[in-house]
């Protein structure tokens, strides 16, 4: 059976991608710190180490024909030092890691690479892996990490060091989501949520599961090598009936709110002018990357991933929102 090493197991994509694995039938290690009683539930064996110990990770890699490395860091404190000592620091030693064992790298990259503006094409178009990514604003972390750990992995593919592939995965959710789905569930346990234009726009979401099954798929696959795929865009889900099946989820009555744009915009550029007077422009609370997410279609295609490697997602919207917010209100 194959032997796959997976990083950030613990987290929302990574253990979806480790009961993947089990279920396909490899032989799945996951580096942890600590030693998990969920890993263990899901099928994977610990290896206790850390993305930043470039000998333990290699030893937890020895004989795998697979790294997945999903760990990252999303939101941490200490502002781009933060990020680039996991998100490229990491990186480097899951591509030394892929070399040292003759193993393939799968990257799980972010759609966070194109910037919050390049996304959106003039033309209407959808962004695809051939948009020019475009400069990103100060203070996005997040994103220039993703970028630059992306071209790490691309360059040592295109270099003939290591055999990789990355994963460019929108706002993700399901259960064991510590990100998205807790901060949305929160909003609405209060019983209402805003409608910003109508909210009849394409929510960009893709669940868990379907990532993972992307995410293996580009693992076995030999036309997937040096290249990145989108995976954005699962099944269509108004933002009106994201918020009807999360609802149904939390067990609540939801009221929903209807708030034209334009207000919406006024009271984005109010509180942005009240963070910036009060932290000195240090922290940004609210953006117009959230604005955008609320009331513009999904700007991306994932038509690649369909065409390569038969990408097929099958958690539908209707089934996977009311099971992530459920599992939230259960276990937060």
């Amino acid at each position: 059976m194959p032997r796959a090493l997976v990083t950030g197991g613990t987290g929302l994509v990574g253990s979806h991608v480790v009961e993947r694995l089990v279920r396909d039938g490899w032989i799945v290690r996951v580096l942890v710190r600590s030693h998990s009683r969920m890993i263990e539930t899901l099928g994977g064996e610990c290896v206790i180490g850390d993305v930043l110990d470039a000998d333990g990770f290699a030893r937890g890699a020895a004989g795998c024909e697979a790294i997945f490395h999903t760990a990252a860091a999303i939101t941490p404190r200490g502002g781009w030092e933060s990020f680039r000592r996991v998100n490229l620091d990491g990186t480097s030693h899951a591509i030394g890691a892929a070399k040292a064992a003759g193993a393939r790298l799968v990257h799980l990259s972010s759609v966070a690479v194109y910037g919050p503006s390049g996304r959106y094409r003039n033309d209407g178009s959808k962004t695809d892996e051939t948009t020019p990514l475009a400069p990103l604003p100060d203070g996005a972390h997040y994103a220039r990490s993703k970028r630059e750990s992306e071209e790490l992995v691309m360059r040592a593919h295109s270099t003939g060091e290591i055999w990789a592939t990355a994963l460019r995965p929108t706002v993700i959710y399901g259960k064991r989501d510590r990100q998205f789905v807790p901060r949305m569930g929160r909003m609405l346990s209060r019983g209402f949520a805003p409608l910003i234009g109508g909210g009849g726009a394409i929510f960009s979401l893709v669940h868990a599961e379907n990532v993972a099954d992307g995410v293996v798929r580009a693992a076995t696959s030999e036309v997937a090598g040096g290249r990145a795929y989108n995976l954005a865009n699962d099944f269509e889900v108004t933002v009106r009936r994201f918020y009807e099946l999360a609802a149904e989820g939390l067990g609540k009555r939801v009221r929903l709110v209807k708030l034209p744009l334009p207000v919406a915009r006024g009271a984005l550029r109010a509180v942005k002018a009240v963070s910036r007077a009060l932290t000195g422009g240090a922290l940004s609370i609210v953006s117009s990357a959230s604005l955008s997410l609320l009331t513009r279609d999904n700007p991306f295609t994932s038509e690649r991933a369909r065409d390569d490697f038969g990408w097929a997602p099958t958690v539908h919207p209707e089934v996977g929102v009311p099971e992530a917010f459920r599992w939230w209100r259960e276990h937060r």
